[in-house]
């Protein structure tokens, strides 16, 4: 019975959810240091030439996406494997950069897929602190520290300061889909590939942004045989962790977060 399984073909699946970067104390969320190590043990079984990884994700923070994308490449070369990609509900911005460290990218008929693009939002409230009387006082070294403060009236010269880094970081974003996608891709200027904006699972197929429509062990078991075995892995939670999850203070101390990412979340209508 113990050979009979030892046989069979498996292949590590992990899973990636919830808006990139949003992972700190406790919350739900992907970071590059809470889910190296998920990544390497599926990196791990050496008898296994493919690691499946499923994606849900509308995006957030650039750098944790690029560490989380380099990391799967560096590993999936050092060990000669193939890794192929699944979108769940959402695979938007960096939720899509992170699925471009795929060899083969598939997603579901209504996932949302693309929006490779670079935003940056906050608000203005310099009248709002003049209606009720309040002075702002800020004092800095450096004529620059105070870039796009929200209770001063906007600079000219700050905001061509943001949108040049945004060029930076979207030149950055294009330059890894290009090399993941190669020829894949259909007419990027034509299609507004690197416009910001998102498409169905359908649409995303023609325009070369995922390799066909199917769900994780639907397209595994079409590759790979109706007898291999699915090995899910999941990060585990650590005691310490799931009792302070749940303290009053825990919870107040993320209000202002869980509201961020539901605005992340709410822009591709989830």
């Amino acid at each position: 019975m113990f050979s009979f399984f030892k046989k069979k073909k498996i292949i590590p699946h992990i899973r990636l959810s919830g808006v990139i970067g949003s992972a700190g104390r406790f919350k739900q969320g992907i970071d590059f240091s809470g889910q190296q190590e998920i990544i390497k043990k599926a990196f791990s079984f050496k008898k296994s030439e493919n690691i499946a990884i499923s994606i849900n994700s509308p995006g957030g923070s650039p750098v944790q996406s690029h560490l989380i994308h380099d990391y799967i490449r560096q590993l999936a070369k050092k060990n000669k494997k193939k890794v192929i990609v699944f979108a769940e509900d959402v695979a938007a911005s960096g939720g899509y950069l992170i699925a471009c460290a795929g060899d083969e990218i598939y997603a579901n008929s209504s996932s949302i897929v693309g929006s490779i693009g670079v935003i940056s939002a906050s608000f203005g409230f310099q009248d709002a602190i003049k209606k009720i009387g309040v002075q702002r006082r800020v004092y800095t070294a450096g004529k620059n520290k105070s870039t796009l403060d929200p209770f001063k009236e906007e600079k000219e010269e700050d905001i061509e300061r943001i949108k040049k880094l945004q060029l930076e970081l979207h030149s950055d974003f294009i330059e890894v889909v290009k090399k993941s996608r190669g020829s894949k891709l259909k007419d990027t200027e034509k299609n507004n590939i690197f416009t910001g904006e998102f498409w169905s699972g359908t649409t995303s197929m023609k325009l070369g942004l995922i390799d066909g429509i199917g769900n994780a062990e639907q397209i595994l078991r079409e590759k790979f045989g109706e007898d291999i075995v699915i090995k899910k892995l999941e990060k585990q939670k650590s005691f310490i962790a799931k009792k302070l999850s749940s303290s009053i203070d825990n919870q107040i101390d993320s209000i202002a977060s869980v509201i961020e990412e539901r605005a992340l979340w709410q822009k591709f209508g989830l």
